[in-house]
């Protein structure tokens, strides 16, 4: 019989993934050894938020059946972008000033198949007892002009290094994959594509195509819905006897 006596043949090995240097702006130069700092701390935190939301997926998937989220994204604010937005907005540009006015320098996206599952991750999100809650901006009850739907929060997150605790902003931002889709073209045509060359009309069809989207989406819930409704109603005496049984 062939056995495995090697006490650490259950372990799994992970690689540990260091954050990269980022190039340090002209205009933080006197503060280079800060920024990266800076920056080593905010992919630090998404780090943390991210465990958080794939804990409650795991969780979900065992529980529930179904996975509620389907995809996560995550990006540190790119160090020329964190200066264009704090000229823009006629900041300083220091760190101290990215780290007091800026909330988005960290930022994760949840993709989710379903409208209630954003408010219930969401939900899940901020019910946990470290995890402070700065805004919130619900952009599916309330879209932007241009059409644009999405769940946004900032929450503060506490992060833990070698001789200190730091509370460091992150952006959430959680859609389903419909508004992922309509998101990510309206994105390319803001900052990728040259406005004087965009076909005429093409701002008009994007908010047609949003509410679209938006009408996708609540007929999607209203199947999915249904559909649970029928399998409960039909499930056999027996086996809620079983489930009756197991809860107890």
């Amino acid at each position: 019989m062939n056995m495995n006596m090697n006490p650490n043949s259950e372990l799994v090995q992970s690689a540990v993934n260091v954050p990269n240097l980022v190039q340090v702006p002209d205009a933080l130069i006197s503060q280079a050894r800060e920024f990266q700092q800076a920056m080593m701390m905010y992919t630090c935190a998404i780090r943390e938020v991210k465990t958080k939301l794939e804990v409650l997926n795991d969780e979900l998937s065992i529980k529930n059946q179904r996975n509620p989220i389907e995809m996560i994204k995550s990006r540190v604010k790119k160090p020329i972008s964190i200066v264009e937005k704090l000229q823009r907005r006629n900041l300083p540009v220091t760190l101290e000033s990215m780290m007091n006015n800026l909330d988005d320098v960290a930022g994760i996206r949840v993709i989710c198949s379903f409208v209630d599952d954003i408010y219930a991750v969401a939900n899940m999100l901020v019910s946990q007892d470290d995890i402070t809650v700065i805004a919130i901006k619900d952009y599916i009850k309330n879209p932007k002009s241009n059409g644009y739907r999405s769940y946004h929060m900032i929450v503060e997150v506490p992060v833990f290094f070698s001789s200190s605790k730091k509370n460091i902003r992150v952006e959430v931002q959680i859609r389903t994959i419909a508004m992922d889709f309509w998101a990510s073209l309206e994105h390319d045509i803001r900052y990728k594509v040259d406005k004087t060359k965009l076909p005429e009309g093409i701002n008009e069809e994007m908010l047609e195509c949003s509410g679209k989207i938006a009408e996708i989406d609540r007929k999607m819930q209203d199947m999915y819905r249904r559909i649970k409704a029928a399998e409960k109603n039909t499930a056999s005496p027996a086996l809620s006897e079983l489930k009756k049984q197991d809860r107890e």
